[in-house]
C-alpha cells in the first residue's frame, strides 16, 4: 500500500494571536521549529519532539502541527498501531492510529485540537484508512481541566467528532475495564469491505479467538 501524503494548511485566529495549522509535516520541516516546553503530556518536551520527528519519517506516519510563528504549540500523530497492541494483530496496512494529540494549556479551548483533526482529514488519502483512537481516562488531564471523568469524555467525543471519529464497541480488556474508556473509529469511504470485516474481528478479538478455539482452528 502506498501511503500518499498531501500537505494542507490553515490559519486560526485566537485571542492570543494567529495559529498556523499544517501538515503532514516531514521531519526536515519540523526541525526548523521550536517545540514548546509545555508539551509534556507523554514525556519531557525534547524527547517528545524527537519522537514525533521519528513518526514523521515512517512511511505511513503523519504529523499535523499547530504553531505560532516558529514555535509548535500543538500536534496530532497518526501511525500504524504499536506491534505489541492488539490492533496490530492482523498487520492491516490500511489501519492507522491517532496515537497522540496535545495542545499547550494556554491554547486549550481555542479550537486548536479540533482544527488539527479537521485539517488531518482534508487529505483525500485518509479515505483509504480505518483510523482509530484508544481513549483511557487515566491519560486525561482531569486535574488540569477540573472536569469530571464524564464531562471530560463529552469534551473528548466532541473533539474527535471534528475528525469524523465516533465511539465503537469492542471487547478489548483495557478499554472495557472502565466505562469511561472508549474506542473511537473513523472508516474512510474507500476502505474495502474485506478490511472492515477484518477490523470487526479485531474489535472483538476475544470472541473471534474463542470461536476458533471451539471450532478447533
Amino acid at each position: 500500500m502506498e501511503h500518499v501524503k498531501t500537505y494542507h494548511s490553515t490559519e486560526r485566529k485566537t485571542d492570543k494571536g494567529s495559529v498556523i495549522i499544517e501538515g503532514p509535516v516531514p521531519s526536515s520541516e519540523l526541525q526548523k521549529y521550536d517545540f514548546h516546553e509545555h508539551l509534556t503530556a507523554f514525556r519531557r518536551a525534547p524527547q517528545q519532539f524527537e519522537a514525533i520527528k521519528n513518526i514523521a519519517d515512517f512511511e505511513e506516519g503523519r504529523i499535523i502541527i499547530a504553531r505560532t510563528e516558529n514555535t509548535i504549540i500543538g500536534y496530532v500523530t497518526y501511525l500504524h498501531p504499536d506491534p505489541l497492541e492488539r490492533w496490530s494483530e492482523f498487520k492491516m496496512e490500511d489501519l492507522i492510529e491517532l496515537g497522540a494529540i496535545e495542545i499547550i494549556p494556554e491554547y486549550r479551548g481555542a479550537g486548536i485540537a479540533s482544527g488539527l483533526l479537521k485539517l488531518s482529514m482534508l487529505d483525500d488519502y485518509m479515505e483509504n484508512y480505518i483510523v482509530i483512537s484508544t481513549e483511557y481516562y487515566w491519560h486525561w488531564d482531569l486535574d488540569g481541566t477540573r472536569l469530571s471523568v464524564w464531562d471530560y469524555r463529552k469534551v473528548m467525543e466532541k473533539m474527535m467528532a471534528a475528525g469524523g471519529l465516533v465511539p465503537a464497541p469492542t471487547d478489548d480488556p483495557e478499554i472495557i475495564s472502565h466505562p469511561a474508556n472508549c474506542l473511537m473509529v473513523r472508516i474512510g469511504n474507500n476502505v474495502p469491505e474485506s478490511s472492515i470485516e477484518q477490523f470487526d474481528k479485531l474489535r472483538f478479538l476475544q470472541r473471534h479467538q474463542y470461536r476458533n478455539m471451539r471450532e478447533g482452528l
